[in-house]
């Protein structure tokens, strides 16, 4: 505002300035343009006649005075060169003005060509007027360029005085041009209209001048009105325009022509210098008048500017001052108060609104109206984050009470199937029971995970140490499609009871995206070993893997894991391990696998583990899980994933020396499941494959060779539920493993 208050006043102050300078600036126009420039006008219409007069009969005029004369006009040329060169003149003449006045130093320049073509005779009487005319005509496009005042009358009576003075002019060039035809003796054949048309432009500017004079300056108009030489010049303009013939004599003489013509030229030149002089008188006090204006309007202007800055100043600090208040008070807000109540909020503790958002005043006007909204804001905002918290509480709440109901009901459920697992004997029920089980498992840990996104520990735990690779096992139990595992040598290493239910399910949920995003036909390794800050397990699938930003992004939400929300149900399992990792102390990240997949990487810390898992008692082995005996390998065998109760291993003896690791594979635990039941024997090759024995399960009767005494004698030693199991899981494998096929080559038969 104060800005375009000031821009106001130099606008209106220049344009004061510009009118006052402008009216001022007529002085030195009609001294360093005007009053030269007529002199050099009249010099140049003397030197004009004399030398038409002297190229038609040279001895009409001496070469003497046409030489004094051409002296005259180049003095005259002179002076108007130097005025109209001045600093000043070029400092108040506007752009037009000055290129007409270089025009004319040009037209000028060229007056001695003309002259010397005269001297010589290589013109004529048309030709050497029209030398003359050049400059005459740019020296009257320097005056019109004067009568651009912004005062309406003064430009005004300047254009009728320069029109007066064309008048002046038309007459001068109908002297020459006469004088050439008194001189030859007769009309040529174009002089007749030429001094004809002439007549006709001089009287019609005349005129026209008169007229535009009666009302500014009456006397000059009565003076030329009156004017005796002026009728003696028209009656003389008319005769010879009436008489005149082509090849006649002028009617008139060269004396009384020159006699009617000086006298007129030099009236009309007294009429418009006095007439110059007094539009000098009236622009000065015009401009002195402009001046007194300029100096009122600027002074009260610069006043009036000078208290509205003081006004809005002290005006604009006041409101800044309420402003900086309001500003703080947001930033308090936003920075402080409202992050520490959702703070306080998070930690469960009550949080009084009116305590925490107390109203602020900052007055009645309009910043207090904005002041009074900002305190209903705030308030709004605290408690929108107060019902927020309660709302979401109370999610977690029955969110809670929902898992711990389920988990009450699963856990009941297992006991259960526990129990009809160990009485039933149909084979086909006992495979329905086994898949009921599984199931059964994996909604335990789908109940977990609501309790982990409540906020709350799962009530599954050990109070014993647990061997790593029973821990794997158990997490295998909560997977679906487990048959796809593999797990590789854990070492000799067990985990610490308290840590055992959070590790298998973060495992869990880890081998289940990796199953899950990996196409059907490939396998999921899971290896572990002991490292330099603890033990870490590797799940790596051979999927489409992740582009490196997921990766980034990914492992970013597992480090550092969001506040839950309920609208971000996409990426739930990875909220519920970075929080099991996070309870811990456990670093989860994930990498690109080699293999083009992805490979999650699990480092549990050093408290977390302990070394040499075979020297742990038998009792510290967590109830539930298999135990492990001294000096033997376990190593599970896939090919019946859902037909036994728990998972189908084989404990070879191997001896304490070394030996290159080799693949294991594990079938899950059943939550059931008995895990200590016995298994059948089998042979491994060194890569893990198992040894294929000829003729081991056909019917005595269908042997090539009879049994030896000694595997009668194994058969005699195991009792018929031993025997049922095992029966009961090949047929059981052997369906799976036709039914798999059939589905596989189903699918394939679909891709293409």
């Amino acid at each position: 505002m104060l800005v375009s208050l000031a821009a106001l006043w130099v606008f209106a102050a220049w344009v004061t300035v510009r009118d006052g300078l402008n009216l001022a600036w007529v002085t030195v126009y009609n001294s360093n343009v005007a009053q030269p420039s007529e002199s050099l006008l009249i010099e140049l219409q003397k030197e004009r006649r004399l030398s038409v007069s002297r190229l038609v009969n040279p001895a009409l005029v001496p070469s003497a005075d046409l030489a004094a004369q051409r002296t005259r006009t180049d003095a005259a040329a002179g002076e108007f060169r130097r005025l109209a060169s001045s600093d000043i003149l070029r400092f108040a003449a506007t752009d037009e003005l000055q290129r007409r006045i270089n025009r004319t130093f040009r037209q000028l320049d060229q007056l001695g060509s003309a002259r010397h073509a005269v001297d010589a005779r290589q013109v004529d009487r048309n030709r050497a007027i029209d030398a003359y005319n050049d400059p005459i005509d740019s020296l009257f496009q320097t005056y019109y360029s004067l009568a651009t005042l912004d005062d309406d009358a003064l430009a005004k009576d300047t254009r009728t005085l320069i029109s007066l003075n064309w008048a002046r002019e038309l007459i001068s060039r109908e002297d020459a041009l006469l004088a050439g035809v008194i001189a030859t003796g007769r009309f040529g054949q174009a002089e007749v209209a030429q001094f004809t048309q002439l007549v006709g432009a001089e009287r019609n500017v005349m005129d026209l001048a008169q007229a535009d004079l009666e009302e500014p300056l009456p006397d000059v108009y009565q003076r030329l009105q009156k004017s005796a030489a002026l009728a003696r010049l028209h009656s003389l303009e008319d005769l010879v325009a009436q008489q005149g013939r082509p090849g006649l004599r002028v009617p008139v003489g060269g004396e009384q022509w020159q006699s009617a013509t000086s006298a007129v030229l030099t009236q009309l030149h007294d009429v418009v210098s006095g007439a110059g002089e007094t539009m000098i008188d009236r622009a000065t006090p015009v401009a002195a008048g402009v001046i007194i204006r300029l100096v009122l309007a600027g002074v009260l202007g610069l006043v009036a500017v000078i208290a509205s800055i003081i006004l809005s100043v002290t005006t604009a600090r006041a409101l800044v001052r309420q402003l900086e208040k309001l500003r703080e008070a947001a930033l308090e807000l936003a920075n402080e108060r409202l992050p520490g109540v959702v703070a306080r909020l998070a930690q469960g503790e009550k949080v009084d609104v009116k305590a925490e958002a107390p109203p602020l005043d900052f007055g009645p006007d309009v910043i207090g109206q904005v002041g009074a909204a900002f305190n209903t804001v705030q308030e709004t905002a605290i408690r929108t984050a107060v019902e927020e918290a309660q709302l979401r509480q109370s999610i977690r709440d029955i969110l809670l009470s929902l898992a711990r109901r389920t988990q009450s009901l699963v856990h009941r459920q297992l006991t259960l199937l526990d129990v009809m697992e160990r009485r039933e004997s149909d084979p086909a029920e006992l495979k329905d029971l086994f898949r009921i089980d599984h199931l059964a498992t994996r909604m335990r840990r789908n109940a977990e995970n609501l309790i982990v996104l409540s906020g709350a520990s799962p009530a599954r735990a050990w109070r014993r140490s647990v061997p790593m690779v029973d821990v794997v096992r158990g997490a295998l139990a909560e997977v679906e499609d487990y048959t796809r595992v593999t797990v590789m040598p854990m070492g000799e290493t067990a985990l610490i009871g308290r840590a055992v239910g959070d590790v298998i399910h973060l495992l869990a949920e880890l081998i289940e995206n990796a199953v899950s995003f990996s196409p059907p036909y490939t396998m999921v390794q899971v290896g572990g070993q002991v490292v330099a800050s603890g033990y870490a397990i590797e799940v790596e699938d051979r999927g489409l893997g992740m582009s490196a930003e997921d990766l980034d992004a990914t492992n970013q939400r597992i480090a550092d894991p969001p506040e839950f929300n309920l609208s971000s149900t996409a990426r739930l399992g990875l909220y519920v391990v970075s929080r099991l990792a996070e309870r811990h102390g456990i670093k989860v990240s994930l990498k690109a696998s080699p293999y083009g997949g992805t490979t999650a990487v699990v480092l549990l810390p050093r408290d977390l583990v302990i070394e040499g898992g075979d020297d742990l008692p038998e009792e510290e082995t967590s109830p539930g899980l298999p135990r492990r005996e001294p000096g033997s390998r376990k190593i599970a065998l896939v090919g019946a994933p859902e037909a036994v109760p728990g998972p189908v291993q084989e404990v070879v003896p191997v001896p304490r020396a070394p030996e290159p690791p080799r693949p294991v594979q594990s079938a899950p635990l059943s939550g059931g499941g008995d895990p200590d039941g016995p298994a059948p024997s089998a042979g491994f090759t060194p890569s893990g494959l198992p040894f294929r024995v000829p003729q081991a399960n056909l019917a005595p009767a269908l042997a090539e060779e009879p049994r030896k005494a000694s595997d009668a004698e194994e058969e005699e030693d195991r009792s018929p539920e031993e025997i049922r199991k095992i029966m009961g899981s090949f047929q059981s494998g052997t369906r799976r493993g036709r039914s798999e096929a059939a589905k596989m080559l189903g699918e394939e038969e679909d891709n293409l």
